[in-house]
């Protein structure tokens, strides 16, 4: 049975504030570990789901238990960050694991905390591992440049069917003042060695104008 170490009908001692103290930091150590084994991520980040779960187990503590405000405070501090920068959903995930982290602390249940740990950490290194998708660098966002008379709807279409396994027009913005159109497309490509030979043939279609091969950002940024 997960038991709580607080008893606060007796109030807190100062046992109780280190031992929760050290086990949010330690847990949230442990968490922001996993998250590095999962792929590049920021400093700033990493710090930051090693300390929220220190953070949320003070701000329980000092509401006495009191679940509804403490949800309701940590809840608001939490969503900060994504309102000043887009989240990936697997960064979200890993904020609110580190709330629930401290949240578990908070009210005293440090083992369930610490099993918990364990087993999210465990499962999300594994499904993020497995269900990676295969051959990423087949995946490419491609922009086109054109001038603005040039009718974009099928003038590429015969070349990305010769390169690319399916291609998606998602986005036409003009440019330089209306004077060229800009077109950005999702492709995967049929082998990554004829993306060269693809570019070169746009190209002449295009009038030597700009041709951009990007990693699909998408694929990392959006839930």
């Amino acid at each position: 049975m997960f038991t709580s170490i607080l008893n606060l009908e007796q109030g807190l001692t100062i046992l109780d504030g280190v031992v929760c103290c050290m086990s949010a930091l330690g847990l949230g150590l442990i968490i922001a570990w996993f998250y590095r084994r999962l792929g590049y991520c920021s400093h700033s980040f990493t710090v930051t789901l090693a300390l929220l779960p220190a953070l949320v187990q003070f701000v329980i503590m000092m509401v006495n238990g009191n679940l509804g405000t403490g949800i309701a405070v940590v809840g608001a501090f939490s969503l900060v960050r994504f309102r000043s920068l887009p989240g990936s959903s697997k960064e979200i995930l890993f904020i609110f694991f580190s709330m629930a982290i401290g949240l578990a602390i908070g009210m005293g249940y440090v083992s369930f905390a610490a099993f918990m740990t364990i087993v999210i950490s465990m499962s999300a290194w594994l499904l993020f591992t497995l269900l990676q998708p295969n051959n990423l660098q087949l995946y490419k966002e491609l922009k086109i440049v054109i001038p603005e008379d040039l009718d974009y709807t099928e003038v590429f279409d015969d070349i990305l069917q010769s390169y690319c396994k399916r291609a998606e027009l998602v986005r036409v913005k003009t440019i330089q003042l209306g004077a060229m159109l800009e077109m950005t497309y999702h492709v995967e490509l049929k082998e990554v060695k004829q993306e060269k030979h693809m570019v070169d043939d746009i190209r002449c279609r295009n009038g030597n104008l700009n041709v951009i091969v990007a990693k699909r950002q998408a694929m990392q940024n959006e839930l």
